[in-house]
């Protein structure tokens, strides 16, 4: 059986009780991987948890996000020539 991929409309997503999603949930899944549809999970008539496709775009990192980025670094520790505030009294 051949299914062929619809285009996602984000408008719309279907409201799935929560205890249809469990009986179904592989089900709702293949359909997700196949059609693109989005399923909203409730519980007692409230939205819990929203079942989308994965679109495969990692989010960037901040720790390390400016590994690379300092242009000179010889020697950190050794003072910094200049008059400052702190020594004008």
């Amino acid at each position: 059986m051949v299914m062929t991929k619809r285009r996602r409309d984000t408008a719309q997503s279907r409201a799935v009780p929560a205890a249809e999603f469990k009986a179904t949930c592989l089900e709702l899944m293949d359909r997700v991987r196949e059609t693109g549809a989005e399923y909203v999970v409730t519980k007692h008539g409230r939205p819990v948890a929203m079942l989308v496709p994965y679109d495969g775009t990692a989010r960037p990192v901040l720790f390390g996000a400016l590994k690379g980025t300092v242009l000179k670094y010889h020697r950190p520790f050794d003072p910094v020539e200049g008059d400052y505030d702190i020594e004008q009294t």
